[in-house]
């Protein structure tokens, strides 16, 4: 009784969503420029904030809100405002026109596509965070050293900053092992304030004590107030850039051009795809840390140290759990990083969904399905919220429950309450209750619902691939490569499909599905190209592979993967024969 109670208080409170008005900041760049006055309005309210000469903005809106962002000769963008909403680096593109008889001067500044292509010709330019930067066009001051200035066998990243740039100091030493507060190494250029570092585009406030001093490509300081600006409060120590040699590492052709495999017309796989080893040695300090442990006592001090300095993190929450679950099987104790800090990850539906994908990976689908119903309360219009409480009830096995909410569903969307998306979501959770009909055995449905409506496509091939992401601002590329060692790319971001996401945010949904139906004439593989989410955070990407869909014989397989480092194609997964092989 209390369970179905429980429902039925999930289905009513649908209607009761409260929109709060709430602030907003974020910059706003062109290929990694600061860009200013751009305009940044609600749709059918009128201006409301533009754009500083650093590119920077703050916005009052409401979740629900459209903001469009425009500005004479540049693409406009539109971004609709969620409940999670506070940070929207936004970057807008120049409008393409085709003109006639023009004489196109050569112009003095350099694009940031050209910096790219003279990255590793030219060893004045280094890759931050924002963007490329050349210290010769810059107007402030950039120091820099390179990689032949490193002392071959130098284990030390202090020694070889230490007395190597005018007005750099350095604190402390090396100890073997990573250093918190008190007596940890800092770097400072100006100011009595430490230094932050940009790593391949990733901002770390602490030394990077992880960093392999031989991996290291270019190291450049900005200590001016102007240069370090755009990094906003964190930067007033100073920023030191550092490009590692796999982290800034673009195909080239043999006169050094970036070559964009992707768009290459014979679509061929050249198999430059990052593995998860390699992608591993980007993963945050503490991480690294607790995987250099050799036992779990080991590993459970190293997070006790790290706790008081990351525990506001969800991130250091998940990661944390994660490790301790996977790696050790301490169940009881992993369970109680998440009790202990629940508060950081409590009404935040985008961290809630990362925490239920992590229990759908480690099969504990009881607790996934706690996770989702909270993620229902708090998002009870997302159409996604519909799909995955459903899905998270069949995997408990209690499959009346999950006929239901199908059911709730399509009655609010016949009665006009939930909006039709008549293209990728109404496929797929129709095509979700349509195979529960088919594979499990439910004696009563609604009399509304007519079972033929939902009869699955007897077409339909027998591999089912389902993605799903956590933060419905990721942007990122999906690529597909079979046995022919051909691929295909799905591209999901605002400059190629802002269409397509735009439809996501109306209906409230962030999931897309693929079916292969070759898989027995050789392996696939599946990468993925994270572009960002518009904020410094990760994104938690879900798939789900289902094998011989829509017979008794169905049965699934849940990899769960922390999308963090930026504009790098990395390996997922292969598919061989009925078997999902996670990437090493």
């Amino acid at each position: 009784m209390k369970n179905n109670c429980t429902l039925f208080t999930l289905l009513c409170c649908c209607s009761l969503v409260f929109s709060q008005q709430h602030s907003i900041t974020g910059t706003v760049m062109d290929e990694g420029a600061p860009l200013s006055d751009v305009d940044i309005k609600i749709a059918n309210q009128g201006m409301v904030s533009q754009s500083d000469n650093h590119g920077r903005y703050q916005v009052d809106a409401s979740e629900g809100d459209l903001l469009v962002y425009s500005k004479q000769g540049m693409e406009p963008i539109e971004i609709r405002v969620e409940d999670v909403t506070r940070t929207l680096n936004v970057e807008m593109f120049p409008k393409v026109k085709k003109l006639k008889n023009v004489t196109v001067a050569k112009k003095k500044w350099h694009s940031q596509k050209e910096l790219e292509k003279d990255y590793h010709n030219n060893p004045n330019i280094v890759k931050t965070a924002f963007g490329y930067l050349d210290r010769t066009k810059a107007t402030y001051a950039v120091r820099m050293i390179n990689t032949n200035n490193i002392l071959p066998g130098e284990y030390d990243l202090s020694n070889a900053l230490r007395g190597r740039l005018a007005g750099v100091r350095v604190n402390g030493s090396f100890s073997g092992i990573s250093s918190f507060g008190r007596g940890a190494r800092s770097v400072f250029t100006r100011s009595g304030t430490p230094a932050i570092y940009d790593i391949d585009g990733q901002i770390f406030t602490e030394f990077p004590n992880f960093l392999d001093v031989q991996s290291i490509e270019r190291i450049a300081v900005i200590s001016s107030l102007f240069g370090t600006m755009r990094y906003g409060s964190f930067g007033r120590g100073g920023v030191v850039v550092i490009n590692t040699k796999a982290g800034v590492r673009p195909p080239t052709d043999k006169n050094g051009f970036v070559i964009d495999r992707a768009r290459l017309r014979n679509n061929i796989y050249e198999g430059d795809a990052l593995t998860q080893e390699n992608m591993a040695k980007n993963e945050p300090e503490y991480l690294k840390a607790l995987t250099r442990s050799n036992s779990f006592e080991e590993a459970k001090s190293t997070f006790e140290s790290n706790f008081d300095r990351y525990s506001f993190s969800p991130y250091f929450i998940l990661d944390s759990y994660r490790y301790f679950y996977d790696r050790w099987g301490k169940e009881e104790f992993a369970d109680s990083i998440i009790e202990d800090a629940y508060a950081s990850l409590d009404n935040h539906p985008v961290h809630l969904k990362s925490l239920a994908y992590i229990y759908e990976a480690q099969g504990r689908f009881d607790k996934a399905y706690d996770t989702y119903r909270d993620v229902f309360i708090l998002r009870p219009q997302y159409a996604q919220s519909y799909l995955d409480l459903a899905n998270s009830n069949r995997s408990i096995k209690n499959v009346k429950r999950a006929a239901v909410l199908y059911v709730r569903y399509f009655h609010l969307l016949n009665r006009g309450l939930i909006q039709s998306d008549s293209s990728t979501f109404s496929g797929m959770i129709k095509r979700d209750f349509g195979n529960l009909l088919a594979v499990e055995n439910i004696d009563k449905i609604s009399k509304s619902i007519k079972k033929k409506d939902f009869a699955q496509d007897e077409n339909l091939e027998n591999t089912r691939l389902v993605f799903e992401w956590s933060n419905s601002e990721a942007e990122f590329e999906l690529q597909f490569v079979n046995s022919d060692n051909r691929h295909y790319t799905w591209k999901h971001n605002l400059r190629e499909n802002p269409l397509v996401i735009e439809k996501e945010k109306e209906h409230g949904y962030s999931s897309t599905e693929y079916f292969i139906d070759d898989l027995s004439e050789g392996p696939w593989q599946v990468n993925v190209n994270y572009l960002g989410n518009k904020s410094l955070t990760p994104t938690y990407l879900k798939a789900t592979v289902y094998y011989d869909y829509g017979t008794k014989a169905q049965r699934k397989e849940i990899k769960v993967f922390k999308l963090g480092l930026k504009n790098v194609n990395q390996e997922l997964f292969s598919l061989q024969k009925g078997n999902l092989i996670a990437a090493r």
